[in-house]
């Protein structure tokens, strides 16, 4: 065995350094840094890109919800179409289709809200609100109503008072049902009533700083008229606590479209638009709050912010300076083409889910029957007396004197 001196060793590992030096400046610094910084620039892209994902665009808000509904953290879009599904699954009903999003955990089995409070916002894609609030990228904002959630409840508690409201008070559009007709019975529905009650004391219009607003202006007063509104639910609301306690749960759908003629009027970038924006922001942040005070924070309140409609509605909203009285106060003027046989627009009446599935129970049942009654018909009648029924050989004169 060959030993190599100290001087040797040393000489042999200068080398391996070198070389190991060599082939590190052969890649070259710049080279690795270059990586890096590629690397960086795609994380950056991406987190940028998930960021606006959730900022630009529509938005579904979750401003108040129980613990025991959970919403998951992050930016999973959903359609327009599925809010009345997600929202009749927040309240503990069964939906016809799954709903394959996961924004929403599974809740408890034993508990449910005692109410859920839609609000729909049309004129801009989000508002401002808190950093720590649910927020989910809203895609294919259609139309939509929750009258079938409000037919659910009705359903369902049918013995119960359950408080329904759907009211948009530009176009003039109200549907009550249950104790919502003892509760809002002085709620200002038509733009009318709401004219009439800015003009009182307590109002918005003394009680909220307009700043660039007018309330000598169509679109102002439009604008205020629905602030109005949302403030004297919450008050009406306050003086019903009560309604916590009833167990039928409750259910508010308010759509808002002020803030578009606002936009409309004005542009997005005036400082009319930049006011109203941080009015309702503060105003549906305290209806949030009186409603959950009312449930003892046992309900539900999401914001929907479109700026406009895929399929706008062809309703035409009235002026709110040149409307008039429209009947009794109390009339139902949320006209659905299921309630709706008069309309001016000849519209079909709108089926549910059942009517295939009932039309045919009535149909066979309708088939078999009358197939039964001809077959007993035809048995009846070729009948013979003397040997298909000991009644009518009761009657033979032989076993008669047997």
């Amino acid at each position: 065995m060959r030993f190599k001196s100290p001087a040797v060793k040393a000489e042999a590992l200068q080398e391996q350094q070198q070389r190991h030096d060599a082939r590190h400046h052969a890649v070259g610094p710049g080279h690795v840094t270059g990586i890096a910084r590629k690397r960086t620039i795609i994380n950056t892209v991406l987190a940028l890109l998930g960021l606006l994902s959730g900022v630009l665009g529509d938005s579904l808000t979750v401003l108040r919800s129980p613990q025991y509904v959970i919403f998951r953290d992050g930016q999973w879009p959903i359609s327009g179409e599925k809010i009345p599904d997600l929202v009749a699954l927040t309240m503990g009903f069964s939906i016809h289709e799954d709903l394959d999003w996961p924004g929403l955990a599974a809740g408890s089995l034993f508990q449910r809200p005692r109410a859920n409070a839609l609000i729909v916002v049309r004129g801009l894609d989000s508002l401002d609100f808190p950093k720590n609030i649910s927020s989910y990228p809203l895609e294919n904002p259609v139309p939509f109503t929750l009258d079938s959630v409000a037919n659910t409840v009705h359903t369902l508690f049918a013995d119960s008072t359950p408080v329904v409201l759907q009211l948009a008070p530009s176009e003039e559009r109200l549907y009550m049902m249950g104790m919502a007709n003892t509760v809002f019975e002085d709620l200002p529905v038509t733009l009318q009533q709401i004219r009439g009650r800015l003009s009182q004391d307590g109002s918005v219009l003394t009680s909220l700083p307009l700043v660039s607003l007018s309330r000598n202006n169509e679109a102002d007063l439009l604008f205020l008229s629905e602030v109005q509104v949302l403030y004297d639910i919450s008050t009406l609301l306050q003086k019903h606590k009560h309604l916590a306690k009833d167990p039928a749960p409750d259910l508010y759908s308010l759509e808002l479209a002020g803030l578009e003629e606002i936009a409309r009027r004005y542009g997005t970038d005036s400082p009319q638009f930049t006011d109203a924006t941080r009015i309702l922001t503060s105003a549906l942040q305290k209806f949030a709050d009186d409603v959950a005070n009312v449930y003892a924070n046992n309900a539900v309140v999401e914001v929907v912010t479109v700026k406009t409609f895929e399929a706008p509605l062809t309703r035409k909203s009235r002026s709110i300076l040149e409307s008039k009285q429209i009947g009794a106060r109390r009339k139902n003027l949320f006209k659905t083409t299921s309630s709706n046989p008069g309309s001016p627009y000849n519209l079909a009446y709108k089926y549910d889910y059942d009517y295939a599935v009932v039309f045919n129970i009535v149909l066979w049942l309708m088939i078999v029957l009358a197939l039964s009654v001809i077959v007993i018909s035809y048995n009846l009648w070729n009948m013979d007396p003397g040997y298909d029924s000991i009644i009518y050989r009761m009657t033979n004169q032989k076993i008669r004197m047997d």
